[in-house]
């Protein structure tokens, strides 16, 4: 009996169709002008989130020397940063990231990002064009725009830029099976988005100003109720993340202490401690332009085209057949 496990998961006209969507990205940004960038896979430095995990590879100059570690890149971002800081101008790149641990219907270590920045852009416009591309491939999108705030008093009930550690906990228990101690305000906020409002949201929804505490890469600021807030977004459509944006960081400073910050978290998590990105901070000391960047999961936005859900539809070699 001859095997069957070297056909792939995705039937050849899903493909097809992918390969159609792959090309009216590329138009999209050839219309607009936005230049299509090719960074490296490989780096020297990793992500320093400590919820994302790079995958490690060992470089050797000749096979029996002492390896020297390298990580796969988990984003672009660092490297678009580099190139914005030399001038580039807008640009784009539609390529693969690798990220460990991330397996399941709409996950595979290896997977596709559309990443993109653009120069005098705020995440307000962003947004808008983040919604322009994905109607090119979803024609019928028509989302909706709701602050973090707006979408937990609704589904919820609760303001959770004030709402206490307890009321929190409390509420979390409510809905998730949650039997440990955090003094994290943002473990358990994490954890009502992503299981009790995430699965709630229906069509498109463009979640905006995030907790300050939540900024990640992104500049705080003040909200119309005068409180600190990330000016970051995320796109979901029919519950499933598809987007993230953000109006850039410029401050190098801040940078650096932020990406000390995230080694500090990873020690108190017991997760290792990677070379960070410092030329990051001196692209940032350099001049990075005020800009806005996003970063979009291609696999999902096929996934959602071709109405799957399950990422094995949509690429051609999932892990198990890699």
């Amino acid at each position: 009996m001859t095997s069957e496990d070297w056909r792939p998961s995705a039937a050849i006209e899903n493909l097809r169709r992918r390969a159609d969507i792959l090309g009216t990205i590329r138009r999209f940004f050839a219309e607009r002008g936005v230049m299509e960038v090719d960074t490296q896979l490989l780096s020297h430095c990793a992500v320093s989130d400590p919820f994302i995990d790079s995958i490690e590879a060992a470089f050797r100059p000749v096979p029996d020397a002492p390896a020297q570690s390298l990580y796969l890149q988990t984003s672009p971002e660092y490297a678009m940063k580099r190139l914005l800081a030399a001038g580039s101008g807008a640009i784009y790149q539609l390529g693969k990231v690798f990220r460990n641990g991330e397996v399941g219907s709409r996950h595979n270590p290896e997977f596709s990002m559309l990443e993109w920045y653009r120069p005098g852009f705020d995440d307000a416009d962003l947004m808008d064009e983040v919604a322009d591309l994905v109607a090119a491939v979803l024609p019928d999108f028509a989302p909706q725009r709701l602050s973090y705030r707006a979408l937990f008093e609704r589904e919820l009930g609760i303001d959770p830029h004030h709402a206490t550690l307890g009321e929190l906990q409390r509420l979390c228990r409510e809905h998730v099976d949650a039997d440990f101690d955090d003094d994290s305000r943002d473990t358990w906020l994490n954890l009502l988005m992503s299981h009790v409002v995430e699965p709630r949201l229906q069509g498109g929804v463009f979640v905006h100003d995030f907790p300050a505490s939540q900024s990640a890469l992104a500049r705080v600021r003040e909200d119309a109720a005068g409180v600190p807030v990330a000016a970051r977004f995320e796109l979901f459509i029919d519950g499933m993340e598809v987007a993230n944006g953000y109006h850039e960081l410029t401050d190098a400073c801040e940078q650096a202490r932020r990406l000390q910050a995230d080694q500090r978290s990873r020690g108190g998590l017991g997760l290792p401690q990677r070379p960070l990105e410092k030329r990051l901070v001196g692209a940032l000391e350099a001049g990075l332009p005020d800009c806005a960047g996003v970063a979009l999961g291609v696999d999902r936005l096929v996934m959602l085209a071709l109405g799957t859900r399950s990422i094995r539809d949509v690429i051609a070699f999932p892990f198990d057949l890699a």
